[in-house]
């Protein structure tokens, strides 16, 4: 029996547009192959610096292109080494990792079905050491699917303000949305002061290309240019403008339009399946991303065919689990869950 990978939160195969990429990677060499086949200034390829200051309306030197925005956060967790940061509960493993690494004493804010809860962040703020920052990850949350309202957005801003706290808010995931309304990003609510926006084109162009990026108030942007010359000594240039020429021809909105319709299916699949194999469990309904997080009266273990993420490594439960929809088939989403609610079912002695 193959194993099913309802683990791997990245984008299936068929959404990697292989053959315009290819076109793009050799119109980049073609066109400015002496700058982008060179050493370069450590804050990203200057073309696509400024695309993404006039997305986000901000200068280009407060932008800094990273090798996937794992890397920025690391560079983050340095600055901070030893200092006391806020996360959601649960919460991105990764950063979990890189925090405890360099001795950063984590503090978890609880969560529910609207994303952080803002009394639980008002008194971590109240008590102990003054944070570092709160690392967040407002829309369709990796683990939970989780979307923080507006109402609670709007209040987090004005907490941030209060408490003067620095936010980093991680959204990789925005843009791949199936239905709904997309709220205001917190870095559009409080305006950049105090909201350090951080994102990816890996979820919704190619995730090997390595291309994050994060807006940063100038300050902490000239900080982290320092610490990533230190790291490195140029970062990879040809993939930054592989990405720039992508978006320079126009590919990106048809290309987030075909991610969509493609994830989509399979999100609707794993609902489907949850709601037919495991009808008294709960879980998430995410309006976009990649992932579902299942809950069950018991704890989860392994499942013969079929493997999944426990919730434990987020810092959650034992009777929960990161279910990624992105990568598989829907057939393979249907027999994957089914495997999982057999599991489940010889568990319990059903």
């Amino acid at each position: 029996m193959e194993t099913i990978s309802l683990a791997r939160g990245i984008p299936a195969p068929e959404c990697i547009p292989v053959d315009e990429l290819a076109a793009c990677a050799r119109e980049a060499v073609e066109r400015d192959g002496a700058t982008v086949l060179s050493y370069g200034p450590v804050g990203g390829y200057g073309p696509l610096r400024e695309w993404i200051a006039a997305r986000h309306g901000v200068d280009a030197k407060r932008v800094l292109v990273t090798n996937g925005s794992l890397q920025g956060i690391a560079f983050l967790a340095d600055r901070f080494a030893g200092r006391r940061v806020l996360v959601e509960l649960p919460t991105y493993d990764r950063p979990l990792k890189l925090l405890a690494a360099r001795g950063v004493d984590v503090t978890p804010i609880a969560m529910d079905d609207e994303g952080l809860d803002p009394d639980s962040l008002e008194s971590a703020l109240r008590s102990g050491e003054r944070p570092a920052f709160l690392y967040t990850i407002p829309t369709f949350q990796n683990p939970s699917g989780r979307t923080l309202t507006t109402e609670r957005r709007r209040r987090l801003v004005e907490l941030a303000h209060d408490h003067d706290l620095l936010v980093l808010e991680d959204d990789p995931y925005g843009l791949v949305r199936y239905e709904g309304e997309a709220p205001p990003t917190l870095f559009e609510l409080e305006g950049g002061e105090r909201v350090v926006y951080s994102s990816s084109f890996s979820k919704t162009v190619a995730p090997g290309l390595r291309v994050g990026y994060f807006v940063l108030p100038e300050g902490l942007a000239a900080e982290l240019e320092a610490l990533a010359v230190s790291t490195y000594i140029t970062p990879v240039l040809l993939g930054q403008a592989t990405v720039f020429e992508f978006l320079r021809r126009g590919n990106f909105d048809a290309n987030l339009d075909r991610v969509r319709s493609l994830l989509r299916v399979r999100r609707d699949a794993m609902l489907e399946a949850l709601e037919q194999e495991l009808p008294a469990a709960s879980w998430s309904r995410p309006e976009g991303g990649y992932f579902i997080w299942l809950e069950l009266a018991q704890d989860i273990g392994a499942a013969e065919g079929v493997t999944f993420v426990p919730g434990t490594d987020f810092g959650a439960a034992k009777n929960t689990a990161r279910l990624a929809f992105s990568y598989v088939s829907p057939d393979e989403i249907r027999e994957g869950v089914r495997r999982l609610a057999a599991a489940v079912g010889a568990a319990v002695g059903v």
